[in-house]
């Protein structure tokens, strides 16, 4: 970990703190009452969904429901490597990028070091959000499968069954979403700490009213 300065230090762990409680709150909303989150408002009503349609039979509408959702999750699954992939290219080129991060990072810490390192953050987070997107693709996949196999008193493709696998690939791709939002304030990171916690005030302001509303 390279050296940084104390007021970037104190930023940044401001930002870090404010950010898991945040999520730490979320979780135990979700938890406890599910139905005051879009979470879990989403996940109440894919049971339905599913109970809809093992009910009366309507596989097209699920096969073509559960192809958008692989089809957007593919999609940002390949953009999320590709950002990777450029951040850590990004990281080892210091001298044709740092210059003009530098000129907006008023207080923080100027070397390249941390400059690599940040970008290096960030690649890690795309690295997860495209791993969350595979696994999410990976859910739906199974879902395709349970959703229309019609066996009574079988419970691993009853309904509840594949509400869980199907919530379980939601899961994976909220999380991937949440590794494109945290990129917000990790690429203003690069111009420096305050514009980090800046946007990572307005980004969980936003988050806020979007974690409220299905």
């Amino acid at each position: 970990m390279p050296m940084i300065s104390l007021y970037e230090t104190f930023l940044v762990v401001s930002t870090a703190v404010v950010f898991v409680a945040y999520h730490t709150h979320l979780i135990v909303k979700v938890r406890r009452h599910p139905l005051t989150t879009a979470v879990g408002i989403t996940n109440h009503a894919r049971e339905m969904w599913v109970k809809g349609i093992m009910k009366d039979k309507r596989d097209i509408l699920a096969v073509q429901t559960l192809r958008n959702q692989v089809m957007a999750a593919t999609f940002l699954a390949s953009t999320a490597i590709l950002i990777c992939l450029g951040s850590f290219s990004a990281a080892f080129r210091t001298d044709v990028f740092s210059e003009a991060t530098h000129a907006l990072n008023l207080l923080g810490t100027r070397t390249e070091t941390l400059w690599m390192f940040k970008l290096m953050v960030l690649g890690i987070v795309f690295f997860v959000a495209f791993f969350n997107f595979t696994l999410c693709i990976r859910y739906f996949n199974h879902v395709g499968f349970m959703i229309n196999t019609f066996q009574e008193n079988d419970s691993t493709v009853s309904a509840e069954a594949v509400t869980t696998v199907l919530n379980h690939g939601a899961l994976h791709y909220t999380i991937g979403m949440r590794g494109f939002y945290l990129s917000v304030p990790l690429a203003l990171w690069l111009f420096g700490p305050i514009w980090m916690l800046a946007g990572g005030l307005l980004l969980l302001a936003v988050l806020y009213r979007l974690d409220r509303e299905a």
